[in-house]
């Protein structure tokens, strides 16, 4: 019969666990939509670290103005002078400084190294408030993004190409000879290879950015070796949910990495202008950890490092751990003999 026979077909070309995968697949792609969009569609200003430099009498009245302003867009700290605001602002600790001249015109100080979008968007803010209180202002970008970096992108693009590297190649490995590594010793030896693509693949992204295109300033070096613990770190948390869940460890990483990953890592929208939630989790992910670290390297004399750092390296170790463990117990599995029933 042909709608037996048609009905055969669809049954051996679309299986049980392709459905599954399809479904999966869906799932992830709504998930991708509701991330993207629900980060970027609606950027609003939210307690961004913010100084204030006046004569002390009119110091408190304005950081309390500001701390009043509605949606809370500001977190405003008094400051003695304008050098310690521009020191603040290198050691990433304040995103702009309002410096306040009763006598005459007022600065805004802002870095769009740090996120084009965040320093337009106190710019308009303090602009706003000095027009309603008939005051003029000026604006100093104190640390500016490269010539060839206008919107201070580059540096989530290059760790966007570093995270790409690392869950792309882990796969490749993995896939190559099926997601489940057989043994311990597999399983090092896959790690072992990630490292050398870390390493390589860290240089190639630090060189493309820098000498070549020039597009991000900052230590060659240092990139090179940030762009290598991305890799691994990406790499190794590849392998072990892989080495864990097989096949959908690799929706997994999608999951995390791009899907959360990447809308919450402050490139596009830098953290505060993003929701409470994506701006929660993204120093805890690795695009946003090492967006975070780039940025400091290319812009902001290597400060404030240490955090993103320490979040990177805890990926890397733990997925390595969890590889070498989830081989290991595989390999017991494997070889322990089915127990004898009388």
């Amino acid at each position: 019969m042909p709608h037996s026979s048609f009905l055969s077909e669809v049954k051996g070309a679309v299986t049980p666990r392709a459905t599954l995968l399809i479904l999966g697949v869906i799932a992830l792609q709504l998930l991708f939509i509701a991330s993207y969009v629900g980060a970027l569609h609606d950027p609003k200003p939210k307690d961004v670290p913010f100084a204030v430099v006046a004569p002390q009498a009119a110091s408190a009245q304005a950081v309390t103005r500001l701390e009043r302003l509605p949606g809370s867009p500001l977190d405003p700290r008094a400051l003695p002078d304008a050098a310690t605001a521009r020191n603040q602002i290198t050691n990433r600790d304040i995103d702009g400084a309002l410096i306040i001249d009763p006598a005459g015109t007022d600065t805004l100080l802002v870095a769009s190294g740090g996120g084009r979008v965040l320093a337009n968007t106190l710019t308009t803010l303090v602009t706003t408030l000095e027009r309603s209180e008939k005051r003029t202002l000026r604006t100093v970008d104190v640390i500016p993004s490269a010539a060839h970096d206008p919107n201070g992108l580059s540096s989530f693009y290059l760790v966007v190409g570093w995270c790409v590297g690392g869950y792309l190649g882990a796969a490749a490995l993995a896939i190559s000879a099926g997601a489940k590594p057989s043994n311990p010793e597999r399983a090092a030896i896959r790690l072992a290879v990630m490292a050398l693509v870390a390493i390589t693949g860290g240089l190639g992204g630090a060189l493309i950015a820098g000498p070549i295109l020039d597009a991000l300033p900052g230590s060659t070096a240092a990139l090179w070796g940030l762009g290598a613990l991305i890799i691994f770190a990406v790499g190794a948390a590849t392998l072990a949910l892989q080495g864990v869940f097989g096949t959908i460890g690799i929706g997994l990483v999608v999951l995390l990495v791009v899907i959360l990953g990447n809308p919450s890592a402050g490139g596009a929208l830098p953290p505060p202008l993003l929701p409470p939630f994506w701006k929660a989790i993204g120093p805890a992910l690795p695009p946003g950890a090492g967006t975070w670290a780039t940025r400091s390297i290319a812009y902001f004399e290597n400060n404030a490092m240490a955090t993103s750092l320490l979040v990177l390296t805890a990926w890397a170790v733990t997925g390595a751990a969890i590889t070498l463990a989830a081989a290991a117990l595989r390999k017991r599995a494997d070889t322990t003999p089915p127990a004898h029933t009388p």
